[in-house]
């Protein structure tokens, strides 16, 4: 097969779309294929520089990865996605396209390439263990895997589920405490964003801002005198997603996390989501008590130093 790689521009979403409705194995990523093209490619865009490359096989197109720099350090470049299609693979398609995109990324100053999450826009924090090939792949091409990463799964399909629980009791006692917890607003984004800063540096204000005011996402805060307490968000990037949430640390304890954490839920339940999962999970035990969630995606992630090109 002759393989042609090629810039593409965004007029092409729609086929990059299709493409990974068809590529990506797990339905439950593939469901979720038009969030993942315009989060990873649309919207990213507007943080840092994205590109877009297409493997076409005469006028078909058989593959795409869409690639990025890391907008906190430019030497750090980024795989954010690669798919072909499933009737076109093992052909040299994928190689070409990461073969490229190394390229590519070393001509915009970066010193490695990571085949990882790049927040606050990203699908996954990996590779998915169960992507055999792109494991392999990784592994032919020189990629190192140098972490582990790991999602939970909360179960929204019954309303007994434990992810679903009241949140009426926790609620008064926080407000016996003067803690208000509601809905999050546009207008509060500021003050929630200045919260993550200041509080957990990273990314999360960035991922704050795509939470707040946009359909299929949302956000709820708990705040007593005006003053943030914690927050927890979901649907960012994908509307299937949790995440990110935070208390503050002189507020541990106090049930906020729990409380936040279910009534967001609760929102993804009545939008429709059967399972929320909790993505690039650190505090296992918190979720697994407060919503009876359980690991059940696994990730690798990969790095490789590039060569003078």
């Amino acid at each position: 097969m002759e393989i042609d790689i090629v810039d593409l521009t965004p007029e092409r979403a729609p086929a990059v779309v299709r493409l990974a409705e068809r590529a990506l194995d797990l339905p439950e990523d593939a469901a979720e294929a038009h969030a993942i093209v315009d989060a990873l490619w649309t919207r990213a865009a507007a943080d840092r520089p994205v590109f877009t490359l297409g493997a076409y096989d005469g006028d078909v197109l058989v593959g795409a990865l869409v690639g990025s720099t890391s907008a906190a350090d430019r030497r750090l470049g980024h795989v954010d996605l690669v798919a072909v299609a499933p009737e076109h693979r093992r052909q040299g398609a994928g190689r070409a396209l990461l073969t490229a995109a190394e390229r590519r990324l070393a001509g915009l100053g970066a010193a490695e390439v990571l085949l990882a999450g790049n927040p606050p826009y990203y699908a996954w924090p990996g590779i998915d263990v169960r992507y055999t090939p792109a494991v392999c792949a990784a592994l032919a091409l020189g990629y190192r895997q140098d972490r582990t990463a790991w999602n939970m799964t909360a179960d929204l399909s019954y309303d007994d589920s434990p992810a679903l629980r009241s949140t009426e009791a926790g609620e008064r006692r926080l407000a016996e405490q003067g803690v208000t917890v509601r809905r999050a607003e546009p207008a509060d984004l500021p003050a929630l964003a200045a919260f993550a800063r200041t509080t957990f540096g990273g990314a999360w204000d960035a991922e704050l801002a795509g939470s707040l005011g946009r359909s299929g996402a949302g956000c709820h805060l708990a705040e007593r005198d005006g003053e943030v307490l914690g927050f927890a968000a979901y649907g960012s990037s994908r509307p299937g997603w949790f995440g990110p949430m935070g208390t503050a640390p002189a507020a541990e304890g106090t049930g906020i996390g729990g409380v936040l954490l279910r009534r967001c839920l609760r929102d993804q339940r009545a939008a429709g989501h059967r399972s929320a999962q909790i993505g690039w999970v650190g505090p296992v035990p918190f979720y697994a008590r407060s919503a009876g969630a359980r690991i059940e995606r696994v990730f690798f992630l990969y790095r490789k130093t590039l060569e003078d090109r």
